[in-house]
């Protein structure tokens, strides 16, 4: 059976990411994209290295019929999606891959997005979508929430030890470097060759990055009590690609056995042999993470590393793995294309 799919916000760098994957997905056809700034024009003007796909021309949101669309993907700008998904029609399946549903709790959401949520009826139905840990509610949802990709790489590494209790969760400390691509499409001064090449920089250091509400409510679930990680992201000169090196307090080798016994079953995440670290470019363009573990030279104190692709497991990859449950597809359809190496 061939499900159709609708992409909102097909111009940006998570919606061709959703084109490149569904291009090759045997159960979806895409029957609308919509790109509101480049409206009228074709999918190859846009993004010219999909122009051997048999694509509908970009339109308006408000020229798709959604009665012939059986999921909608909103790739769509954070705080555009929450007033778009509310006037959707009621029975449509969707997956929104920005930030606007992903805090379950109305204050939370305003305390890091600094303005009132504009659907709370919207926000308290939808899963969030860690496909891994809500892998039923997704497939019985109708509105999920793909996480962010930083708050994603975090929570692979971290979360199956908080609920093991095999490390103490008031030392835990996450350096995390992330490729260009997840500050999104549009044009930013910072954002230039000549000003992010041949460097990297922290940002938003201190504890005001927005995943940290996401952090701050799963680990938190996760434990039975208030979680708060200390948590820098760095932009570094690289188009994809996220690493996560995470310093925690408990034995290494508990940390490994645990990570490995509660992925066993997972295809998309590889917990490597014990003391061998990930690395972005073993993952780039594919919906795996790898998750390695070391010893630290102190007693008592070990790293994990994680890696994934920030554009495939950290959004349009989970996107799809979502949808692929909420349509009764088997859930790895259309996601076991390898790495791209070198």
């Amino acid at each position: 059976m061939t499900h159709s799919v609708a992409i909102l916000g097909a111009s940006g760098y998570t919606g061709a990411e959703l084109v490149r994957l569904i291009a090759t997905h045997p159960e979806l056809r895409i029957a609308a994209l919509s790109g509101e700034r480049k409206a009228g024009q074709p999918m190859a003007a846009v993004f010219p290295h999909l122009r051997h796909l048999d694509l509908p021309d970009l339109v308006k949101i408000e020229e798709i019929d959604f009665s012939a669309v059986d999921l909608c993907f909103c790739a769509l700008p954070h705080a555009t999606s929450q007033e778009v998904i509310r006037g959707l029609p009621r029975d449509l399946k969707i997956v929104d891959l920005s930030a606007d549903f992903r805090l379950r709790d109305p204050a939370a959401y305003e305390k890091w997005y600094g303005k009132p949520h504009a659907a709370p009826e919207l926000q308290a139905e939808a899963i969030y979508g860690l496909t891994e840990f809500y892998r039923e509610e997704i497939r019985a949802g109708r509105l999920v929430a793909g996480t962010g990709c930083n708050a994603a790489t975090g929570q692979y590494a971290i979360r199956p030890l908080i609920e093991a209790g095999v490390i103490d969760l008031d030392e835990i400390v996450i350096d995390l470097k992330a490729g260009v691509s997840g500050a999104g499409r549009a044009l930013k001064e910072n954002l230039l060759h000549a000003e992010l090449s041949e460097g990297f920089h922290a940002y938003s250091a201190g504890g005001i990055h927005r995943h940290l509400g996401e952090f701050d409510q799963e680990f938190s679930r996760a434990a039975g009590r208030p979680v708060e990680v200390m948590f820098t992201p760095h932009l570094i000169p690289a188009n994809r690609g996220i690493l996560a090196t995470v310093w925690l307090k408990g034995e290494a080798r508990a940390i490994h056995d645990t990570l490995a016994s509660a992925y066993e079953d997972e295809i998309f995440i590889q917990v490597l042999p014990f003391g061998e670290h990930p690395s972005t470019r073993h993952v780039r363009g594919s919906n795996f993470v790898h998750i390695g573990v070391v010893a630290d030279r102190r007693a008592g104190r070990a790293l994990v590393i994680a890696a994934l692709d920030n554009l495939t497991k950290g959004s349009s990859g989970q996107a799809v793995q979502n949808a692929n449950l909420m349509l009764g597809i088997a859930e790895e359809t259309g996601l076991m294309l390898a790495p791209c190496f070198p």
